[in-house]
């Protein structure tokens, strides 16, 4: 099976589960409902259930309880783009090549539909039917990935560095706890999923993978920024530039940008390779997390 096979189905069958995960509503919370679905459904490259999926295969996690984990960490990253679009934040008008959530249903309705779309991902975690210490460690992944250390946090760095000069250990952390912290989150909780001994043996490597493909993810969205066209990206190409915001292109120049990214994949490459060797998974089982790595750093948008 290629890559473009392998996420083209799970793409698939992501959509068809999440959709079933956000009914539509009649009465007074259709809006709501609409909202919510609109924000997570129809659109997206799915990196971070993809990423779910991979480690979850990795540790012979159940398919059926790797949905729930990519439906949760997809959930908590549309309520965040839904919040970041808002002209209070990042002030966007496209998001996966349609109108924001907020230019479509208004800034209230678009505020509440995030609001609804957080608490509902550990919600659904919360009912997996599994060991409860596992269900434990899952919610306590995607809290501290998405809360003050994590994807909060790196936002609140963002809005205080707008117009300001600052170097690169600052746009490192602020990268690592607004992008790269839930998809940290989404390799662990993959893993988690799955048989308890091979996750334990695998963790520390699986760990710094997901750290080093965070960094070269956000990394490569700079270069896309900032030479992708907005029909091609399915957002609005230049943001940063024009919001004066410092990205790893505007402080390392644009081929050094390129060889950070390329040095993080290598990096990654060799985790997987430890992994490997270890004789702790079966031959071939870090098949998808390898396809990961190329996939995050040749993309195109």
């Amino acid at each position: 099976m290629s890559f473009d096979q392998w996420a083209s189905e799970l793409r698939t069958h992501f959509e068809e589960v999440a959709s079933a995960a956000l009914p539509q509503k009649q009465g007074r919370l259709e809006t709501l409902y609409e909202a919510m679905r609109y924000a997570v459904l129809g659109g997206g490259k799915r990196v971070r259930a993809l990423f779910v999926y991979a480690a979850g295969s990795l540790t012979g996690a159940p398919l059926s309880i790797c949905d729930e984990a990519a439906i949760a960490v997809e959930f908590v990253h549309a309520y965040s783009l839904v919040h970041d679009d808002l002209p209070c934040m990042d002030n966007d008008v496209l998001r996966r090549g349609k109108p924001t959530c907020h230019v479509q249903f208004g800034y209230a309705e678009a505020m509440l539909s995030g609001d609804a779309l957080q608490p509902e991902a550990f919600r659904r975690l919360t009912q997996l039917p599994i060991d409860p210490g596992q269900i434990v460690h899952l919610v306590a992944e995607l809290a501290l990935a998405s809360g003050p250390q994590g994807m909060c946090g790196g936002q609140m760095i963002d809005l205080q560095s707008v117009g300001m000069k600052i170097d690169l250990a600052t746009l490192r952390q602020m990268h690592r706890m607004k992008t790269g912290a839930l998809i940290r989150a989404c390799v662990r909780m993959g893993a988690l999923c799955g048989n308890k001994d091979i996750c334990s043996a695998c963790l520390e490597d699986l760990t710094l993978y997901a750290e080093r493909l965070g960094l070269a993810f956000q990394v490569v969205d700079d270069i896309l920024d900032a030479t992708a066209d907005t029909s091609v990206l399915g957002k609005t190409a230049g943001k940063d530039e024009q919001a004066n915001k410092p990205t790893y292109v505007t402080l390392l120049g644009l081929q050094k940008a390129k060889e950070l990214a390329q040095g993080c994949a290598k990096d990654a490459r060799e985790c997987l390779e430890r992994i490997e060797a270890s004789g702790k998974v079966p031959a071939g089982a870090t098949r998808p997390l390898a396809w990961m790595i190329d996939y995050v750093v040749d993309r195109d948008h």
